[in-house]
């Protein structure tokens, strides 16, 4: 008999030592996000584990699975009071120690293991814990898998029946190092940043760009779970800034970002301008496309409009399909249609065949755009982008925003701009053209500037993104338009960042 877990106990008291403590909130849409100490407790991560072993054996998985964890003061220990969860319920846990997301997806298949469980929190501040969970691989869980766990772990309604057993995978990065670095080296000698934000890929990413014929620059890649210098995250402007600073310095050819566990890459070009994840993705399918006839690429609503409207792509016959912002959205639907690859804006990029294996792996995609310079004989990267045409596009800013409050928030500006369109008033001065509902809601003016409001998956806060093809003002006159309508809910709160 195990103790249903609490919403809330008082640390230093005996019942939060002796009672699992989960706040149902960070079940999330497909992640498990918690604030340690304060929202979960290590008896809490057993029961967590326990409900997981019970979920597989539901869905009539072989009780197998692949743990791993990230770089951070308390993750290990997280991880352990998670497996000893997963052996009371009867699952022999593959045990590869310290590693990035990408190499626990890498391990279900070298292994032959279903399952997966990876103690992370991504790029989340430090204090955030999290477990990114599979039952499938390539791929990872979604809604339905995420609302039958919540029910298994806070019912405590565990079949546990013990048996469970454990083996640790010694030197397991060497495995996955060598798979990667399988291919043939780069014709052409790429001067490349390799900046880790002393996060988890700092301990292998230097190796694996050198590997495959970069001359690398290491830019915080010494393992410091106290992230002294910024967070690691290729989305935040100061390590892009940082990044920016040291490709400048060295007259580096690109800069290359990873972020907390790995399954990010952020790109800064020779001239050291951050190219936003979303425009990288064009210029990767552009590449990819004209080696792949009929190519299909999946993008998130966040995304530029440029998978649809670049001539480039039109002329070389491929075709993209816009879907849900999340790498378990991503992933599954890349996996459905069969796509070439899937791009989302935040850096999560989903590589098949030949590339991949489906799931996202920021290392992967640091060796597909060096790849595709290798290709492009004489140009360099900012060749590349500029290649392009021109849109104004926002990073991606965040609003806080109560986890119990921000999907009805996002519901009540779904509402308001149906209901704006249907009475035929204009946004940012102009007639709506379209609105997409996929995922929050993406509003398109009729001169193709849009922006995007919808709730993040895994913290509290709002995501916002804007774009123009026209120039910076309408990009701004977009923003305006989505704030002023956040601005009446007195729930939003700052921006982590803004135009």
């Amino acid at each position: 008999m195990f103790p249903k877990p609490k919403s809330v106990l008082a640390p230093n008291t005996y019942a939060y030592e002796s009672e699992p403590m989960v706040k149902a909130t960070g079940f999330r849409e497909y992640d498990a996000r918690w604030l340690f100490g304060k929202e979960i407790n290590l008896m809490g991560i057993q029961a967590l584990g326990m409900g997981l072993g019970t979920l597989i054996g539901e869905l009539g998985q072989k009780k197998e699975i692949v743990t791993g964890h990230d770089f951070r003061s308390y993750s290990s220990s997280i991880k352990y009071a998670l497996i000893s969860g997963l052996l009371a319920s009867g699952c022999k846990v593959h045990d590869i120690g310290l590693c990035m997301t990408p190499m626990a997806y890498f391990a279900q298949f070298e292994l032959d293991v279903p399952c997966v469980a990876m103690v992370t929190a991504s790029h989340n501040d430090n204090g955030w814990t999290g477990v990114k969970m599979g039952a499938n691989r390539p791929l990872t869980f979604g809604p339905d898998e995420m609302t039958r766990l919540k029910e298994i772990v806070l019912g405590a309604a565990f079949a546990g029946r013990g048996g469970g057993s454990y083996e640790f995978h010694d030197n397991f990065p060497s495995r996955y190092i060598a798979d990667l670095t399988k291919r043939p080296k780069l014709k052409r000698r790429l001067k490349a940043v390799v900046a880790c934000g002393n996060g988890t890929a700092g301990a292998f990413a230097p190796q694996v760009m050198e590997a495959i014929g970069c001359e690398v620059i290491p830019l915080d890649t010494e393992l410091d779970h106290s992230f002294p210098k910024y967070n690691p995250n290729p989305e935040d402007m100061k390590m892009l800034h940082a990044i920016r600073d040291a490709v400048l310095e060295n007259k580096a050819d690109l800069g290359l970002g990873f972020d907390g566990d790995g399954d990010r890459c952020g790109v800064v070009d020779n001239t050291g301008e951050e190219i936003f994840a979303d425009k990288v993705g064009v210029m990767l399918a552009r590449d990819m496309s004209a080696i792949h006839k009929d190519a299909h690429f999946v993008v998130d609503v966040k995304s530029t409009g440029l998978f649809v409207t670049d001539p480039v792509l039109q002329q070389q016959g491929a075709r993209a399909t816009y879907w849900k912002t999340g790498h378990s959205y991503m992933k599954r639907r890349t996996h459905e249609l069969g796509a070439l690859a899937g791009f989302e804006k935040s850096g999560h990029f989903f590589f098949n065949a030949p590339m991949g294996r489906g799931y996202d792996d920021g290392l992967i995609s640091a060796i597909a755009v060096c790849e595709m310079l290798d290709r492009a004989a004489g140009k360099s990267l900012a060749d590349l982008k500029n290649a392009l045409p021109k849109t104004w596009s926002s990073p991606t800013m965040s609003p806080h925003c109560a986890d119990e409050a921000k999907y009805g928030i996002v519901d009540s500006v779904v509402k308001h701009f149906e209901d704006a369109r249907a009475n035929g008033d204009k946004v940012a001065g102009q007639p709506i053209r379209d609105l997409v509902t996929v995922n929050g809601i993406r509003v398109t003016a009729q001169d193709g500037s849009w922006g995007l409001v919808r709730a993040s998956s895994n913290k509290p806060e709002l995501v916002v993104v804007v774009e123009s093809p026209v120039s910076e003002q309408r990009m701004r006159d977009m923003f305006e338009a989505m704030d002023s309508v956040l601005r009446t809910h007195p729930e939003v709160g700052e921006y982590n960042q803004k135009i």
